[in-house]
């Protein structure tokens, strides 16, 4: 794990017995994606999630794709969010908060985030059908709250409405890019302060 010194970036490699990940992020990016899961439409909503918060994300994992898609996408967003947590440093001089409501067809997609560094996750998403291809969009769920442990933020997703499961799986991705480029946007009226009366968010 390491930061460059003024820039707001993490590299993190985990091992685990069922996961090799290698990730890095630059939240003051452009959306830069470079993504290799071994699952083809978890790499989509990743390199959308990379687009739309303008966070560059370089991710290469292995895992035990074959026995099932699970540990991949649960660790990854695990990864994700500790390094958006590292990359992060003190938190001085950012919204803190961000939230999007996103349509996608027929789907609208609700998104709130708040890096307050209390892990917390509500998620509404009730659909009839799960299946994209071989990939159960339920894992979307893991990989959020993977990522909201990880990064230690309050994270409600909804989705309002919508049914076609490949589309509400993107419009959850992208509502939460959208809410989390704004939240981890430094405000200049912060004056560089951490944006917490108690002075503190790490």
């Amino acid at each position: 794990m390491g930061m460059s010194s003024g820039a707001r970036q993490a590299t993190i490699r985990r091992d685990t017995a069922e996961t090799k990940i290698n990730l890095s992020v630059n939240l003051d990016g452009t959306g830069l994606a470079e993504i290799s899961t071994g699952v083809a439409f978890f790499d989509h909503m990743l390199t959308l999630l990379s687009r739309h918060s303008m966070i560059d994300l370089k991710i290469q994992a292995t895992g035990d794709t074959d026995v099932d898609y699970h540990h991949t996408v649960e660790d990854v967003g695990i990864v994700l969010g500790a390094a958006i947590k590292e990359a992060l440093g003190d938190k001085a001089g950012i919204r803190r908060y961000g939230f999007f409501i996103l349509p996608m067809d027929e789907t609208l997609a609700r998104c709130v985030v708040d890096l307050s560094n209390r892990p917390m996750m509500v998620y509404q998403v009730d659909v009839t059908n799960y299946m994209v291809k071989d990939f159960n969009i339920a894992l979307v769920r893991e990989f959020f709250q993977g990522l909201a442990n990880a990064l230690g933020c309050n994270l409600h997703l909804k989705l309002e409405y919508g049914e076609e499961p490949h589309h509400v799986a993107e419009a959850l991705f992208k509502a939460f890019a959208r809410a989390l480029r704004a939240a981890v946007e430094s405000d200049p009226r912060q004056g560089g302060r951490v944006p917490s009366t108690k002075g503190s968010l790490s």
